[in-house]
C-alpha cells in the first residue's frame, strides 16, 4: 500500500495581501525571474546558493511547491488598492508578474533530535532587486508570512507530520523557529534583532552564520502586534486563482 502523500499544499490556493506586500504560491511564471535572480554572485553568496540550470530552477520549484517539509511564497509588490478592502481574489500572473516579483519567504521544518513529536523550523528571505532593498519589503514579507504561520500553525505541522511518515493520532509541535544569516550581513541580522530575534552565541558558527531564534512562543496573536507596530495593514488571505490557460 502507498502512504500519504508527502505534500505541504496548504498555500496552493492562497495569496496573502496586506498594504506593504503581496505574498503569492511559487508557481512556474516565477521562475524565469528568479532564476535570473540567482545569477547574481552577490545572491548565491547571501543564501548560501549554487547557481543552477533553468531546467534544474523548474525542478526546485516544484520541489518547494510540493515537498511536505518546505513552505514558501513569492514576494511581490502590494496591490494597488489593497487598503481599500477591494480584492477578494487574485488571478495568477495577474498582480504577481515578473515585474512585481520581489523576493522569497520560505519555511523548512526538520525533526527535532530530542523529541519525536516536536519539529525545528528555519526561515529563510530573500528581497532581489538591489532598488527595492531597505524600503521595508523583506520586514513586511517576513512578518505577513509569520502571521500566516501563526494562524495556520496546526495545519502546517499537522501535513508536515503525516508526511513525515506520522502515525494516526499522533502530534507534532514547533519547539524553536530559527534563522541563519551570514555574518557580514548586518542589514539582516538587524531586520530579524528588530522583530524579535535573538542570536543563539556570541559570533559566527563554522559556516561564517550567525544563528538567531524567535524569543518565546508564536501564538497569540503576537505576531499581530508586530504587523500593527510596523504599519503592515489590511492582512487578508485571498484565493489565489489559475489564470487563463
Amino acid at each position: 500500500m502507498h502512504g500519504p502523500p508527502r505534500t505541504m499544499l496548504i498555500n496552493q490556493k492562497t495569496a496573502i495581501s496586506t498594504s506593504s506586500i503581496l505574498l503569492v504560491p511559487y508557481e512556474p511564471h516565477h521562475v524565469t525571474t528568479y532564476h535570473e535572480w540567482m545569477k547574481d554572485p552577490e545572491i548565491q553568496e547571501t543564501t548560501a546558493s549554487e547557481p543552477l540550470t533553468l531546467d534544474e530552477e523548474y525542478a526546485m520549484q516544484r520541489s518547494w511547491r510540493t515537498d511536505h517539509d518546505k513552505l514558501t511564497f513569492i514576494a511581490c509588490q502590494p496591490l494597488p488598492g489593497n487598503h481599500e478592502g477591494i480584492n477578494r481574489s487574485l488571478v495568477a500572473s495577474k498582480g504577481d508578474a515578473p515585474d512585481r516579483m520581489l523576493g522569497d519567504v520560505n519555511l523548512f521544518l526538520t525533526a527535532a533530535d530530542e523529541d519525536e513529536e516536536g519539529c525545528i523550523g528555519e526561515l529563510e528571505l530573500m528581497i532581489a532587486p538591489t532598488s527595492h532593498r531597505r524600503r521595508g519589503y523583506g520586514r513586511a514579507a517576513i512578518l505577513t508570512f509569520l502571521c500566516y504561520i501563526e494562524t495556520h500553525l496546526q495545519e502546517i505541522l499537522e501535513e508536515y507530520r503525516i508526511g513525515s511518515g506520522g502515525k494516526d493520532g499522533g502530534k507534532m509541535n514547533l519547539l524553536m523557529l530559527r534563522v541563519k544569516i551570514g555574518g557580514k550581513n548586518e542589514k539582516s541580522i538587524g531586520l530579524f534583532e528588530g522583530i524579535g530575534f535573538v542570536k543563539t552565541a556570541e559570533g559566527e558558527n563554522y559556516f561564517g552564520e550567525v544563528e538567531m531564534v524567535f524569543e518565546g512562543a508564536i501564538g497569540g496573536g503576537r505576531v499581530g502586534k508586530l504587523l500593527e507596530r510596523f504599519g503592515i495593514e489590511a492582512y487578508r488571505e485571498m484565493e489565489y486563482a489559475e489564470g487563463e490557460p
